[in-house]
């Protein structure tokens, strides 16, 4: 009995911190979580909730900056940001929860100013498009920051798989927030300079005569 009470002892006293890409990935899978949860109450309200999202130009549609993500025009809509929020989401997830919600907070920020301030009078724009622009762009623009060889080629395979996508999404089209799209992208960048670790190094020279 002694040795059991000892080894539950042990497990209790040796917890280690948790793995940053499991937490990021939980965060990840929560922050979609809700937005399913959201548009199933949509849904069941008539889809009034919609109108929450951002209201171009209105002091009160600026509420919507932060509601506009979790809103959609219907599950077709959410399912195709769905897909590569996963995907591009992960591998920022990786370096763990705090640094996933951090690069959202901020690309959806810049992206939702943006969309309120250029969008036409009267629309109402809603979906987590613009944070998929900015995962994207994010991605690229951080192995140019970080001048990382690994990350530099994950922003290639990004360009390679999204990029047709994602030059389309920046074109006017009819029911389509290109502005969102497009400060979105803005924001990834900005977001990836900010948060960039790279520095230049002085040379390193081990002795000067004299």
């Amino acid at each position: 009995m002694a040795f059991e009470t000892s080894r539950w002892s042990d497990r209790r006293g040796s917890g280690r911190a948790p793995d940053p890409g499991v937490t990021g990935l939980k965060a990840l899978i929560g922050l979609i979580g809700l937005m399913w949860v959201s548009e199933i109450a949509d849904m069941l309200l008539g889809h009034h909730l919609d109108g929450y999202g951002i209201q171009a130009r209105e002091t009160e549609g600026l509420l919507g900056i932060a509601f506009a993500p979790f809103l959609h025009a219907g599950f077709g809509h959410l399912i195709s940001n769905t897909i590569p929020l996963l995907m591009l989401g992960a591998i920022i997830a990786v370096a763990g929860a705090a640094r996933l919600l951090l690069v959202t907070g901020l690309i959806a920020l810049v992206s939702g100013l943006g969309t309120w301030l250029t969008s036409p009078p009267g629309s109402v724009t809603i979906g987590a498009s613009g944070v998929v622009f900015g995962y994207a762009s994010y991605l690229v623009a951080r192995g140019i920051f970080s001048r990382s060889l690994g990350q530099l080629l994950i922003g290639l395979v990004v360009i390679l798989v999204w990029g047709g996508a994602l030059l389309s999404g920046l074109l006017p089209q009819a029911g389509i927030s290109w502005q969102g799209h497009l400060f979105g992208a803005i924001g990834g960048v900005l977001t990836a300079g900010l948060l960039s670790d790279g520095r230049r190094r002085p040379p390193s020279v081990a002795s000067y005569p004299g």
